[in-house]
């Protein structure tokens, strides 16, 4: 059974939540706060997060920068407001969704859903997976440990980056639209901005670049994305 920690400052918010976790097979713990949901995130170990934006004190960006420094479990942001703006700072400091108040109880089940099933790498098209492990150049993923190494060294992705990077050196030759990605990464039916695509690729990039690798994604202007060349 999947734990899915709840933060909110609302609780009936979180009840509702709560409610439609667990008639999807899912054990729901709850955070009022930022504080209560680092401490209980240490504790639990979840295995997914359902993170409020807008609370006192210590906001979700927060939460997440923090448990960010020692996890890449996915996160899936709540917010009242929908300016991109907070859309476009949620994934680039690492949340994997983004979902906007009032919601549907089943379409936040479904999100979720879609981000295990990507965490456990279930939506990666059956013939194209003869093996454990991906490579190319220094490039290697290993699909079932969801590990992805640069030359030797572990590059953390969140399961929507591994999803996303890994579509790409299945077909290393292919050039993907932002369409494509998104049809590959998302395996449920929601709408997906071509900026929240832009915004895990960026984010990619950046983490790769600590790795001293500037090629690992290139851009086709007009087109879309592929793996680079190295």
């Amino acid at each position: 059974m999947k734990r899915i920690l709840v933060v909110d400052d609302d609780p009936h918010i979180r009840q509702v939540i709560s409610f439609a976790l667990e008639k999807s097979g899912k054990k729901p713990y709850e955070a009022k706060d930022g504080n209560e949901a680092v401490e209980l995130f240490s504790r639990v170990k979840p295995d997914l997060i359902v993170l409020d934006v807008n609370m006192p004190e210590m906001d979700g960006f927060e939460v997440c920068k923090e448990i960010r420094k020692n996890s890449d479990v996915p996160i899936l942001f709540l917010s009242s407001r929908d300016e991109e703006i907070d859309r476009i700072i949620g994934l680039e400091i690492g949340g994997d969704d983004y979902v906007t108040k009032p919601f549907s109880p089943r379409e936040l089940t479904a999100r979720v859903n879609a981000i295990l099933k990507r965490l456990n790498n279930n939506n990666i098209e059956k013939d194209t997976v003869t093996k454990n492990e991906l490579s190319q150049g220094n490039l290697l993923m290993e699909i079932d440990s969801h590990i992805c190494k640069w030359s030797g060294k572990v590059v953390n992705l969140s399961a929507t980056e591994f999803s996303i990077l890994l579509g790409l050196l299945n077909y290393p030759n292919k050039v993907f639209s932002r369409d494509e990605i998104m049809n590959n990464s998302y395996d449920i039916n929601i709408n997906i901005s071509d900026r929240t695509i832009d915004s895990h690729i960026r984010r990619i990039r950046r983490k790769f670049q600590d790795c001293n690798c500037h090629t690992i994604i290139e851009t086709v202007r007009g087109v879309g994305y592929r793996l680079g060349s190295f």
